[in-house]
């Protein structure tokens, strides 16, 4: 089973919790983190080698902090450039080869989790934010899995991390375990 996490951060180097997470999830077994910010930050995307990396996966993560109520730009771009490809302009060779593979995305947020409430400052719940992202796997059929969501991502301590990085692994473990691959 191979696990492919795209990990779509544009200041890696000082970020806490994605970092943590993916240094966890790093030394799983058949599972690749890839630094899309560092491919792609001062270049275009490689639209046939992302196509090609999506096809080798038999599950697929996105993994991302969330900066004003969205996404990264970047994965926004790499889903227009990719998908519209895949699902458009070469459905029968990629899009629908691409098809019942599990998504799941693992997004951090630096406030508090009742910010992300109807009576927090952010209004929305976390979960309604990521719903384009929903939309995309029902439209791709792409199994779609409740997100690994943390709260206070800048704000954790040390031992915080550390717990972070084994609550995300332990959570990928239950994924691909519970999670038939395409």
């Amino acid at each position: 089973m191979h696990t492919k996490i795209l990990l779509f951060h544009p200041n890696l180097a000082q970020s806490h919790a994605n970092a943590a997470m993916a240094h966890a999830a790093q030394s799983m077994p058949n599972v690749e983190v890839i630094d899309l910010y560092g491919l792609y930050a001062n270049r275009p995307i490689d639209v046939p080698g992302e196509i090609d990396r999506l096809l080798s996966a038999e599950r697929i993560v996105l993994q991302f902090p969330v900066q004003w109520y969205a996404p990264p730009a970047l994965l926004k771009q790499w889903v227009d450039d990719v998908f519209t490809t895949m699902y458009y302009l070469s459905y029968p060779e990629t899009g629908l080869r691409l098809e019942n593979t599990p998504l799941l995305v693992a997004a951090t947020a630096g406030n508090h989790a009742q910010a992300y409430t109807s009576s927090g400052q952010n209004f929305f719940a976390l979960e309604t934010l990521l719903q384009p992202l929903e939309a995309l796997a029902y439209r791709c059929k792409l199994p779609w899995h409740p997100p690994f969501l943390t709260y206070r991502a800048n704000k954790l301590d040390a031992g915080e991390l550390d717990a972070l990085g084994e609550e995300y692994r332990a959570y990928l473990e239950l994924w691909q375990r519970t999670t038939p691959p395409r």
